[in-house]
């Protein structure tokens, strides 16, 4: 038998043995803080929580389980559920095992042992996530699930927290009552990742400011972080003294000073819409997780002072002082809890698993192009239906400009496009929010969001701090709580400081949630280079790879003023309709820009009401000897490469990708078959740029004709004139148009 089989027996004999020999004590103070039907109920979630830790290293002793941490040392969070309501939300930390089980004692038929068990064993059945992991989730029980990176569903939490007051007053439907309390637990070990001390901070300074924040951290102490100890006295000394966020402790291994001080910190919360901090001391029985073996690196004495303070045990001590219980009952108990456990295991062992790829992705990307296109609609007014032509099934879409120009509308720079445009979303829909850094007073670094705070006021559009993982956690969280929400990182290389709110959160939630839960958002990002007189690498970043790996999420780059509008109303609603993730990536080179050629202002485009649907390109000219595929800044230096083109008898017609993730695979195939001879004119790196993606859809696709592509360098791009080295230039798309065609 392996060491984490005989550590799970160990666990076992050793409760059983000290139960045995428990007497009650006189401890009148402990009678009446907790009345017997109470206690038994919390003792049985604990004993619960525990059996299932068993169960599932027992299944993967036997290969028939998978990849479970356990909650075995932590039941004490049993309190802090029982403090709470089953309609306040919840963002649980992977330990928190017993406060899901108590939790959905409260929902009639509701059934924690099996829900728990078939994420164990990555059973297509399992209610929360449909197979694809083991995560703690609930929509019954408000319970969101998070994907266990490292304090990843703090920023969430935050963001959740700040939503609940403002849905009440706007009047957005959202699916938890105005008096809510979110409650988001996590570990000793994940308080002091950056991602936890942003959030907090931004709970702080959030209340500081007077905005409501009724959220409790949960910080589960139990010493240790995998083999990495944790001083006893740090998280006290961390956050106990933090002006603004009241903190509170207890003794997670005694049921009625955890109550207590849980009960305590939600009537705060819940009060005075105030962030409360629990310090909340446990102990780790059973080692980390999977194959972990604690006595690699704990001593003897030390693994015997945590048995020592099993919570279960201290359960029972108060059971039998408070003489709700005796020995024998208890015993009775955990071992009918336990053979129900191992009941339900056996069952769930027979259920089927996930078998295809498209079940596994039935959730990860939902859409809905009709609905969205509907939903476009309403955005232009009642006179866009008559434009689009909706009927049963709308027009075909070729992806190419119309003449459905608003009349009353001049021509724009791409800025003044999304300003007008982000102006109208607002106008049109309650549930829309703008915010990111210098948005709202400022206007934006680059002034697109210019006069939106002073038309819409402070509650739909406003500033938020100089953090990147805040900013999209208040995405997170407001699009959780029924807003759609519109924030802006200010420029690309920022995104990376918080890309695992996008991969690991915003990405995954509906996937883990099996649909049930879904993350609405659209990210405006600054991005792409070619500015003049501004800059380096941070502020001129084509580092778009990280973004198009992400699975199921839509990356947008408009270049022109008409196609951002469009756009845009399609990623908004993309995001109502079918709750997806857009990166909808500005090029900031563009923002200005109004000439194609010198002094001819012909980049200037009234926004329209044609429709852009998602994964479609546009193309400009029809010549027949090249297609130029290109998206962003390289689409008017393609367009001025072509007229030099032409007048040497080359005739390119210029397809713009706009989209980058779904690439419009269709057009793009079309009109490289329409000439034969194809040149990618990429702005991103040569290694792991666009232009890899676009030839592998042509080869994919068996593109007969000929293949050739210019990029920028491998390199980030440096400060002044030297950036004209690593960049793309229209001498080089032009150089590269010449050489294929001789070939």
């Amino acid at each position: 038998m392996g060491e984490v089989a005989r550590s799970s027996l160990d666990l076992d004999a050793a409760f059983r043995t000290a139960l045995a020999g428990l007497t009650a004590a006189d401890r009148c103070d402990a009678v009446g803080a907790i009345d017997a039907a109470r206690g038994l109920e919390l003792f049985e979630s604990q004993v619960t929580s525990r059996h299932l830790d068993l169960a599932a290293r027992r299944l993967g002793a036997a290969r028939q389980g998978f990849y479970s941490i356990g909650s075995s040392g932590h039941e004490g969070n049993a309190a802090v559920a029982a403090s709470l309501r089953i309609d306040d939300p919840a963002l649980l930390h992977y330990r928190s095992g017993a406060f899901f089980v108590q939790r959905c004692r409260q929902i009639p038929g509701a059934d924690p042992i099996r829900d728990v068990l078939l994420g164990v064993v990555a059973a297509a059945a399992d209610p929360i996530s449909g197979g694809r992991h083991k995560v703690f989730g609930s929509k019954q029980a408000s319970i969101i699930p998070q994907t266990s990176t490292i304090a990843s569903q703090l920023p969430r939490a935050v963001g959740l927290a700040f939503a609940l007051d403002r849905a009440a007053r706007q009047g957005i439907p959202c699916p938890w009552p105005a008096d809510a309390v979110v409650v988001c637990s996590f570990g000793d070990a994940s308080a002091n990742h950056s991602t936890a001390a942003g959030a907090i901070n931004a709970a702080v300074h959030a209340a500081h400011q007077g905005v409501p924040m009724p959220l409790v951290f949960v910080c589960e102490d139990n010493g240790i972080g995998i083999s990495v100890p944790t001083p006893p006295d740090w998280i006290e000394r961390s956050y106990g003294p933090r002006p603004g966020l009241t903190y509170l402790a207890a003794d997670g291994c005694d049921l009625p000073d955890a109550l207590g001080v849980a009960e305590d910190a939600v009537d705060l919360a819940r009060t005075w819409r105030v962030p409360v901090f629990v310090h909340l001391r446990t102990v780790r029985l059973g080692g980390h997780a999977g194959s972990d073996v604690e006595a690699a690196y704990r001593g003897p004495a030390e693994l015997a002072a945590d048995l020592a303070r099993d919570p279960l045990l201290g359960t029972a001590r108060f059971l039998l002082d408070a003489g709700f219980a005796d020995a024998a009952d208890l015993l009775d108990r955990y071992e009918r809890i336990g053979a129900r456990v191992r009941d339900t295991a056996d069952e769930v062992l027979g259920e089927a698993r996930l078998d295809s790829a498209a079940a596994v992705t039935a959730h990860l990307a939902p859409s809905t192009p009709d609905a969205i296109r509907s939903d476009v609609a309403r955005s232009v007014g009642n006179r866009a239906a008559d434009v689009l032509g909706l009927g049963p099934s709308g027009p075909e879409d070729t992806g190419s400009p119309g003449d459905s120009a608003v009349p009353a509308l001049p021509p724009m720079t791409l800025a003044q496009s999304i300003n007008h445009t982000l102006g109208e979303l607002l106008a049109r829909d309650d549930d829309v929010l703008v915010f990111g850094e210098d948005v709202a007073r400022k206007g934006g670094v680059y002034g697109v969001t210019k006069g939106l705070r002073k038309r819409f006021g402070a509650r739909r559009v406003f500033d938020t701090l100089l953090d990147e993982q805040a900013v999209l956690g208040t995405a997170l969280g407001t699009g959780l709580a029924g807003f759609v929400p519109i924030p802006e990182i200010q420029y690309l290389a920022y995104v990376h400081n918080a890309a695992d709110q996008i991969r690991g959160e915003a990405a995954t939630l509906s996937f883990f949630s099996n649909g049930r839960y879904r993350n609405p958002m659209v990210v405006r990002i600054a991005g792409l280079a070619y500015q003049k007189g501004f800059g380096g690498h941070f502020h001129n970043d084509d580092s778009l790879a990280a973004l198009r790996d992400i699975p199921g999420v839509v990356v947008a780059v408009p270049a022109r003023a008409d196609d951002a509008a469009a756009m845009l109303r399609t990623c908004v609603s993309a995001a109502r309709v079918d709750g997806r993730v857009c990166l909808f990536v500005e090029p900031i080179a563009l923002y200005h820009t109004r000439d194609l050629h010198p002094g001819d202002e012909s980049w200037l485009a009234a926004p329209t009401f044609e429709h852009v649907p998602i994964g479609s390109a546009r193309v400009y000219g029809d010549g027949t000897d090249l297609t130029l595929v290109t998206f962003g800044n390289g689409v008017p230096m393609c367009l001025r490469t072509a007229d030099r083109l032409a007048a040497q008898g080359i005739h390119a017609r210029v397809l713009d990708l706009r989209w980058l993730n779904p690439l419009p695979v269709a057009d793009l195939l079309r009109h490289a078959e329409a000439t034969g001879h194809v040149l990618v004119a990429d702005e991103t790196r040569r290694s792991g740029g666009v232009s890899e993606s676009v030839y592998a859809a042509l080869v994919d696709a068996g593109f007969p004709g000929t293949l050739a592509r210019v990029t920028s360098e491998d390199s980030f791009v440096p400060l002044g004139p030297a950036a004209d080295t690593v960049l793309l230039s229209e001498s080089a798309i032009e150089a590269a148009a010449q050489r294929l065609r001789r070939t």
